[in-house]
């Protein structure tokens, strides 16, 4: 400072400058001297390398714009709570207040009276123990640009735009003395901006000039600049703000003056030039109080109604003023679509109201990965696995769609996309990327790394991904890649990390969904068709329609009610489902002996249970074959059990008090030997030559009508329409054969 005085004082003479040329050649060889480093002595000990510096503690809060109501309260007990919350010692913690408005509110209509007393609650010795940095993406005007200028630097978008603070005022009256008083104070207790530029955006009557003297850049108001003359001598003076208008600067302006710090278009770069990681400067809602959590369950595949249901349950946990939700996930994914739908909607939510969290404890395969990166942050378990294969199969336009999204989806969160991508396309190949500047490391494929301001400025690395297969990554990697915020090992770790001592309510809808998903697990479904089977196995033994009848269908409307709504099951199982058994009725009832019926019936039904099981119609990967296999074993271990539970039903139930009138007794040997013998005594001989009409179609066998007479009759070596006249040709015993009356109509 004395030498810089010095060599103000002398600068204007001649004499002067040689004085002051060898003033700072001296000074230069004294700081070159000082930097050059130390050679120890002989037998001397090395200086221990410093440990790495911890990383800087940083807050950002979102202010509410306009500044009207109780927003300075809130901003006012949010940065003490801030103070509070980041640790005390080594650096000095730094505090960026967000002035971007969601709905692109610029802080117009802002209470002067509010302004001001954030404004000086900002530039206190309280909030001084923090470097206080205001950020303006787009435009702020109105008072609020005052507590702008109780922040220690600005950093603005290039584009963005401060200034006209009076916008708000009466236009034919002067501005009021206290509120020039105000903007006074503030601009001379922090002098980010400077007093007669914030005089000019709020004042339309003065002229603001940039004026150049002997020793420095001054900003004086026209009225002012006779005084500034008389100790200074002008060199040059340039009209900032003429009279009759409210000044206004861009990002780019501001830092040509000065009083921007830097220049930074989101919260990304706003990160970098901080030296703070992206990640240190997301919104924490429980500033503004407490955190009032709640944990919601997305468990099994992802559909239509899944997503509808989970979306419905965040929003009325939202309204009953709940700020944290952590989004439990155990799901294999299966819609590209839906999951996609469900990203948008978690994206989409303002981190300053809620955060979201998402928490994977086990899988979040294929699609249901894009859930757990559109949250603010995820956490999972070390050997819990993040995006690879999956329930469902995706087409590659359905691919390039959800890339697409995913670029809007991530920017806001401030990441790079790659990575989400590379969960769900085995097409995209991902590097790692070092900036060469600073040694920042990023992971990009090469179209987002030919987005980079300067790509030439980032070096490839080794690649993250694996061509021809969809990223999958264990908890443990996703940490290191950045994608996961902590890896815990169990519930209790994740409160922990978050500092949630109370235990989290779970948010579910009504009690219908604990039916759902007890009915939907793989034991209690196929427990479900076990008894079904069993039952209807029972009904068919049965005259009439009874107790087995009625149960078999109750368990099956359970079963596949279970599955629709658990994402599984649609219409083409149900109707599978009901096609087959009408098939199989046919053949016992209607058309017996016509084995197509009865065959297609039975893997009509078998196919209809195995697709209700899973999310797709054909395996096309690992995951996939496997929970076919699931589903065939399954299967089998049903039937084994419905022909045990036949046989024991066959057993015992006839012989019990109350079953006996619901299940028939098998007949005995003496029965069945006596109807086998009055069977043999049945005599056809009259029908010999008799012609009749097909009751029904003769696929060999089937009915026939002579006169008033039903017959049994089997056709002699061709299919017979039912209607077709017939002529009896041969009778065994009760053996009648038919051949068409080819004679007759």
């Amino acid at each position: 400072m004395v030498l810089s005085s010095t060599v103000g004082r002398f600068v204007g003479r001649p004499s002067g400058r040689l004085l002051a040329g060898l003033a700072l050649s001296t000074a230069g060889l004294l700081l070159l001297a000082a930097d050059e480093p130390r050679v120890p002595a002989a037998g001397q000990d090395q200086p221990q390398a410093q440990a790495p510096r911890a990383a800087t503690p940083a807050v950002l809060l979102r202010v509410p714009l306009p500044l009207v109501g109780t927003a300075d309260t809130q901003i006012i007990g949010a940065t003490k709570h801030a103070l509070e919350k980041m640790e005390a010692g080594g650096e000095r913690p730094i505090l960026v207040l967000d002035f971007d408005s969601p709905l692109k509110h610029t802080g117009v209509g802002s209470d002067f009276e509010r302004a001001l007393k954030l404004a000086r609650h900002l530039s206190s010795r309280e909030a001084s123990a923090a470097k206080t940095v205001a950020f303006i993406p787009q435009a702020l005007k109105g008072h609020a640009v005052l507590v702008a200028m109780a922040c220690e630097e600005i950093i603005m978008a290039p584009d963005a735009q401060i200034g006209e603070a009076g916008i708000d005022e009466p236009a034919e009256e002067t501005v009021d003395p206290t509120i020039l008083s105000g903007y006074r104070e503030i601009a001379n207790r922090r002098r980010t901006i400077p007093a007669e530029v914030a005089l000019g955006m709020l004042d339309k009557s003065v002229e603001v000039l940039k004026v150049e003297t002997e020793l420095s850049t001054e900003f004086v108001l026209a009225s002012k600049l006779d005084e500034l003359k008389k100790k200074h001598t002008v060199q040059s003076s340039k009209v900032l703000k003429r009279p009759g208008q409210l000044a206004l600067f861009t990002g780019r302006e501001g830092r040509e003056l000065g009083f921007v710090k830097y220049l930074a278009a989101d919260r990304d770069a706003l990160a970098k030039a901080l030296s703070l990681p992206p990640a240190a400067l997301e919104e924490d809602p429980s500033l503004v109080g407490q955190w009032n959590p709640v944990r919601i369950a997305l468990k099994g595949p992802i559909g239509g109604s899944v997503v509808s249901r989970l979306e419905r349950t965040f929003e009325d946990q939202v309204n009953q003023e709940a700020n944290f939700v952590c989004l439990s996930i155990d799901s294999p994914g299966g819609s590209l679509v839906d999951s996609m739908n469900l990203a948008s909607f978690l994206a989409d939510r303002d981190p300053a109201t809620v955060r979201t969290v998402a928490y994977v404890p086990s899988e979040a395969r294929s699609d249901a990965a894009l859930a757990a990166l559109a949250c603010d942050q995820l956490v999972m378990h070390a050997d819990a696995v993040l995006g690879g294969e999956g329930a469902g199969n995706f087409s590659r336009e359905d691919v390039e769609l959800a890339r697409e999204t995913l670029r809007d989806l991530m920017s806001k969160k401030g990441r790079s996309w790659s990575l989400a991508a590379a969960v769900i396309d085995p097409q995209l190949r991902v590097f790692r990327y070092t900036h060469r500047p600073d040694g920042r490391a990023d992971y990009f494929c090469e179209a987002e790394w030919q987005s980079q301001a300067d790509p030439a400025a980032w070096e490839r690395g080794e690649e993250i991904t694996r061509p021809g297969s969809a990223l999958q990554l264990s908890g443990q990697r996703a940490h290191e890649l950045g994608l996961a915020r902590h890896v815990v090992s169990d519930f209790a770790g994740f409160k922990q990390q978050y500092g949630i001592e109370e235990e989290l309510v779970v948010a579910e809808p009504t009690w219908a969904d604990y039916l759902i998903d007890a009915l939907a697990a793989p034991a209690v479904a196929w427990l479900l068709l076990l008894i079904g089977g069993a039952a209807l196995y029972a009904e068919l033994q049965a005259p009439g329609i009874g107790v087995g009848g009625f149960v078999a269908g109750v368990c099956f409307l359970l079963y596949f009610w279970s599955k629709h709504l658990d994402g599984t099951a649609g219409w083409l199982e149900i109707l599978l489902f009901a096609g087959g058994v009408c098939c199989i009725l046919l053949e016992l009832f209607v058309l017996p002996g016509a084995a197509i019926f009865g065959l297609g019936g039975g893997l009509l039904v078998i196919a209809s249970l195995v697709l209700a099981s899973q999310t797709f119609v054909l395996p096309h990967n690992a995951y996939q074959f496997n929970q076919l296999q699931n589903s065939l074993l399954g299967l089998i271990g049903t039937g084994i059990g419905v022909v045990i539970a036949a046989m024991l039903m066959r057993r015992f139930l006839p012989h019990t008090p109350f079953f006996s009138h619901v299940m028939l007794e098998p007949p005995s040997d003496a029965e069945l030997e006596d109807l086998a013998h009055r069977e043999s005594l049945v005599d056809f001989e009259h029908l010999l030559g008799h012609r009749g009409n097909a009751a029904t179609q003769l696929t060999p066998s089937g009915k026939a009508r002579f006169g008033n007479e039903l017959v049994d009759v089997i056709a002699d070596g061709e299919v017979i329409d039912r209607g077709t006249q017939v002529v009896v040709v041969a009778v065994q015993g009760n053996r009648v054969l038919v051949r068409s009356d080819s004679g007759h109509v």
